[in-house]
C-alpha cells in the first residue's frame, strides 16, 4: 500500500541546508503517492508565510508547540524527522524529544549532525532520540560509525543513506573562455574562502587565469548576529591579493535550474571549508553527482567520499596546497577527466530518486515490523 509521509524541519521559504534538504527529500517521497505533508519548524525572524504542502507550523516562540506538532503528524503513515540540535526549541533542541515520544505512528529521525566530542547534555539527548525514534537514517559512514561507537544505541536502528543530488545534467552551458572554479552554498566564518582567494593569487602565472564564482548569500544568523562583516572582509582580501577582478560574488538563491547550468559550468568545485567535524556536505554530494571534479579540505565528509574517488583532499587553511591541487586539475593532462569518470559508478545512487527509494524502502519495513496496537508515550 501507498504510504502517507508527514515531515518535521526546516523548510522553504526557510532558506538553509535543512530546509532545501526537506524540501527535496518530500517531493520525492510523495511523487505519485498519498499527499504528504511538512510541519514546519521556524525561528524568529523567519519569513512565517507557509508555503504549499505546510499543514501546520511550530514556531520557537511556542513554549509547548511539540504537541501541535505531534498531532499533525500523527495524521500520517510514517513521520520522517530532521534533527539538528539548534533548529527545535529548548536547549540543544531538546523539545523533540517529548514530540517524538508522543507520536503514535513510527519514526524516522534523520541526523545532519553527529558530534565527535558532545557535551553530556547533547549525547544523553541524542541517545534519548535514537531510543525513541523508530529508525535513524545517518547520511555518511563516518556519521553512522560515530554514533554507534560514541553513543549508547541501538547499531539495529540506524542506517545509512546519502544525502540526495538533484540531476544537473542538462543542455551544455556556453564553453568558458578562463578555467571556472567555484563554491556555493550559504556563506559565512568557516566555509574557508579566504584560503580560496589565497590560492587563486597562487594561479595568476596560468594562461589563461581563473576565474572563481562564490555563489550564495550569506547565512542569516550570520546576518543576524554579524551582519556582512564576513563577506566585506572577503572582498577587501581579494582586493588585497590583486584578485578581485577574477572573484564573481553571487549573493542570491539560484533555483535548480539556475544552479544546474553553474555547476555544469565548473571545471573545479572548491569546497576549502574549515570544519573538522562536517559528516554531511549537500554541496558535495551535488558536485560529485554532477561530475565535477571536487577539491575539499579533509572533513570527515569529504575523507569517505573523495579519498581514492572523484576528487582531491588538501589540508585545512593551506592556500599553497590548494592552488597545487587546483594547478594539478587544470594542467594535467587527463587528470579531470579521470577523476569525472570515477563518479558515474556512484552518481545514480546519490541522485534523489534512488535516495528516496531507500526511505521507502525503510519505511516500508518499519510499517511491516509495527505492532497492530501502537499506544504513544505518555507525555
Amino acid at each position: 500500500m501507498p504510504v502517507s509521509y508527514g515531515f518535521l524541519s526546516t523548510h522553504p521559504p526557510t532558506r538553509c541546508g535543512l530546509a532545501t534538504f526537506n524540501s527535496a527529500l518530500a517531493a520525492h517521497l510523495t511523487l505519485g503517492g498519498p499527499p504528504g505533508g511538512v510541519v514546519r519548524v521556524t525561528a524568529p525572524g523567519d519569513d512565517q508565510r507557509p508555503e504549499p504542502g505546510v499543514v501546520h507550523t511550530w514556531s520557537a516562540r511556542n513554549a509547548a508547540g511539540w504537541r501541535g506538532a505531534a498531532t499533525a503528524l500523527n495524521a500520517f503513515d510514517v513521520a520522517v524527522v530532521q534533527h539538528e540540535y539548534g533548529i527545535y526549541p529548548g536547549i540543544d533542541g531538546e523539545d523533540v524529544l517529548p514530540m517524538l515520544r508522543r507520536l503514535n505512528v513510527p519514526s524516522i529521525v534523520v541526523l545532519h549532525t553527529v558530534l565527535r566530542q558532545p557535551s553530556a547534555r547533547q549525547k544523553t539527548l541524542l541517545e534519548q532520540i535514537v531510543a525513541v525514534a523508530g529508525a535513524v537514517v545517518t547520511m555518511t559512514d563516518t556519521a553512522h560509525d560515530r554514533l554507534i561507537v560514541g553513543y549508547a544505541v541501538d547499531p539495529a536502528k540506524v542506517s545509512v543513506i546519502p544525502h540526495g543530488a538533484a540531476d544537473h545534467v542538462g543542455a551544455p552551458t556556453p564553453r568558458r573562455t578562463r578555467p571556472h572554479l567555484l563554491t556555493w552554498g550559504l556563506l559565512g566564518p568557516g566555509k574557508g574562502i579566504e584560503w580560496a582567494l589565497r590560492a587563486l593569487a597562487w594561479l595568476q602565472d596560468l594562461d589563461p587565469t581563473p576565474t572563481y564564482t562564490v555563489a550564495g548569500r550569506t547565512h542569516p544568523k550570520v546576518i543576524e548576529h554579524q551582519g556582512e562583516a564576513y563577506r566585506i572582509g572577503l572582498h577587501r582580501l581579494g582586493a588585497e591579493l590583486g584578485v578581485a577582478h577574477a572573484v564573481d560574488y553571487q549573493a542570491a538563491y539560484l533555483d535548480p535550474a539556475a544552479l544546474g547550468a553553474l555547476v555544469r559550468s565548473a571545471d573545479v568545485v572548491v569546497l576549502p571549508y574549515d570544519s573538522r567535524e562536517q559528516v554531511t556536505s549537500g554541496v558535495l554530494i551535488e558536485a560529485v553527482a554532477a561530475g565535477v571534479p571536487v577539491i575539499a579540505t579533509p572533513f570527515p565528509h569529504a575523507v569517505e567520499l573523495l579519498t581514492g574517488g572523484p576528487g582531491l583532499v588538501v589540508p585545512h587553511q593551506d592556500p599553497t596546497a590548494l592552488a597545487a591541487a587546483i594547478r594539478r586539475i587544470l594542467t594535467e593532462p587527463g587528470l579531470a577527466a579521470g577523476l569525472a569518470g570515477r563518479t558515474r559508478p556512484i552518481a545514480a545512487e546519490l541522485r534523489w530518486p534512488a535516495v528516496a527509494a531507500r526511505y521507502d524502502a525503510l519505511a516500508g519495513r518499519l510499517l511491516a515490523g509495527r505492532s497492530p496496537a501502537v499506544a504513544p508515550v505518555p507525555a
